[in-house]
């Protein structure tokens, strides 16, 4: 049997990893900073982690949402705490688009409207709601086409508000910070706003922090660089560093009824185990204030290179952007000097490292990215 061939691939077989390093089936090591999507919150394979998941593959691996699972509530007693949410309620699902799929769901069931507002160059997921609202047209099916999706720009308040006024909007989605759309922060004077009128005009905020949250962006969700408090928050990729795991973190003016949401997977005993570990090695080792302090000095030095047109982000959410393609600059970070980065269209390079990543890995990349570009502009020149 074939596999269904959708991923492009590097010739490329990872067999190990550890902290933010990842070695392949000859040896190699990689210098780890892109995380698999940003979802390597505390590094690769990490001692604690580890341990926490085999302890309880010991005891009990999987059961249904049909009985008490204590570590569901364990995990959202440590999310609260540390997220500053405490006051929220926790759905547990499987994926960052499950996790929009319930909140635009709830998001529906509670104002009894249909349309859903998100933003240009925004990405959401790509299951049947949540691809509909994703500004990707090559992946929308004719099966995901609805006039409930309305995309606008981002920034644009008065568009957004004349939207609103009709008062058919059942959720506004947004991304705290746009991650495959090329690392786009949305201004904290756009978001405040919004949030204003979503509660004026009776729609509901849903922020989606899959990439951009858990302590990525310096602060444990990147819109709490601002003042505002969504109704829904939806979190995935960082949560279980690894291990497949989502979540919304709902108002608690938003209440539930039995059968109103549902999963077979969401909150399992292992889910849980990884998310209940990753929480507790962000506080142990603080993370968050190594991202944004890690974060800071590569956006410092990143913006005094040359040939950068510009650079954007927070702590380890950040986007490098050229004018020219940045293929060749990320072929040879990847097969010249071993370390992994990600792209978002043609011209921008993402970096989404673990929230470990030391200073000096930082400085380590600063050096080898500078050798490439430089090279790159050596190798330009002799052709022209």
């Amino acid at each position: 049997m074939k596999l269904f061939d959708v991923y492009p691939l590097f010739d490329i077989t990872p067999v190990k990893a550890g902290g933010c390093y990842v070695w392949d089936d000859a040896g190699t090591r990689y210098l780890d900073l892109y995380g698999g999507h940003a979802v390597i919150s505390v590094g690769h394979s990490h001692p604690v982690y580890i341990s926490k998941i085999s302890e309880q593959l010991q005891q009990i691996g999987f059961y249904s949402n049909s009985v008490k699972i204590p570590q569901q509530q364990e995990l959202a007693n440590k999310l609260g705490q540390l997220s500053g949410f405490d006051a929220y309620q926790l759905f547990l699902c499987n994926s960052g688009a499950e996790a929009n799929e319930n909140a635009l769901k709830l998001a529906s069931f509670a104002t009894g409207r249909k349309k859903v507002i998100s933003f240009k160059k925004g990405f959401h997921g790509r299951t049947s709601a949540v691809v509909s609202v994703t500004d990707n047209p090559k992946i929308i099916a004719p099966l995901n086409e609805t006039d409930n999706a309305v995309i606008l720009p981002l920034n644009d308040i008065k568009t957004v508000e004349n939207n609103l006024k009709k008062r058919d909007v059942a959720a506004v989605i947004v991304e705290g910070i746009q991650g495959i759309g090329g690392i786009h922060v949305p201004d904290p004077d756009f978001l405040e706003q919004l949030s204003q009128l979503c509660k004026q005009y009776g729609s509901l905020l849903v922020l989606d922090e899959i990439q951009s949250g858990y302590g990525r962006s310096g602060k444990f969700f990147a819109f709490q660089h601002t003042k505002i408090q969504p109704d829904m928050i939806t979190m995935a990729k960082g949560m279980g560093n690894g291990f497949p795991i989502g979540g919304v973190l709902i108002n608690p003016d938003l209440k539930p009824w039995h059968g109103m949401l549902g999963t077979t997977f969401g909150g399992n005993y292992l889910a849980c185990a990884a998310g209940i570990a990753v929480l507790d090695i962000m506080e142990q080792e603080k993370l968050v204030a190594n991202a944004k302090k890690t974060g800071n000095f590569l956006l410092e030095k990143l913006s005094g290179l040359s040939g950068v047109k510009e650079v954007r982000g927070q702590g380890l959410m950040i986007g490098i952007e050229f004018e020219e393609a940045v293929k060749p600059i990320r072929q040879k970070l990847l097969f010249e000097e071993k370390i992994f980065t990600g792209v978002s269209g043609a011209h921008i390079i993402r970096l989404l490292p673990p929230l470990s990543l030391t200073m000096d890995q930082a400085t380590y990349f600063i050096e080898k990215f500078e050798k490439v570009l430089s090279e790159l502009r050596v190798h330009s020149n002799e052709i022209d």
